[in-house]
């Protein structure tokens, strides 16, 4: 396989509710994992996610986990989700992950001649869409 990068979210508690809500936009399959099922069933928080992994049937993986108990989260605007091709499905995928979020920059056409936007999804993750045009 090589190697692979793609975005590990953190999250403060609902990274259950966050991932399942990818799935939704983005289907495939997705395996969560909480501390108790490494073995951790007595430690405080037990029932969070301690890792969960979204594959796409268009080639996306997405990870995520909740913050363990005592550890600083920090969400930012720091960093975004990246998605971009010239695949009319990102449409879609932005008007879904903008449901109960805010979009920061409405998807349309831009001076570099494609269309893009931005938001900010439910869960206070900063996503970025860019459809390139032919």
């Amino acid at each position: 396989m090589g190697s692979r990068l793609n975005p590990y979210i953190t999250f403060d508690g609902n990274a259950r509710q966050a991932m399942e809500f990818y799935r939704e936009v983005f289907g495939g399959e997705l395996e969560l994992a909480t501390a108790a099922d490494f073995g951790s069933t007595d430690a405080p928080g037990a029932d969070k996610v301690m890792h969960a992994r979204l594959d796409t049937p268009g080639g996306y993986t997405l990870m995520g986990w909740d913050v363990p108990e005592g550890a600083p989260y920090r969400p930012g605007s720091d960093v975004a989700v990246y998605l971009g091709g010239d695949d009319d499905q990102l449409r879609g995928h932005f008007g879904a992950l903008s449901v109960g979020g805010t979009v920061t920059m409405p998807l349309e056409k831009q001076a570099w001649g494609d269309e893009a936007g931005a938001l900010v999804d439910r869960f206070g993750i900063t996503w970025m869409v860019n459809i390139t045009q032919a």
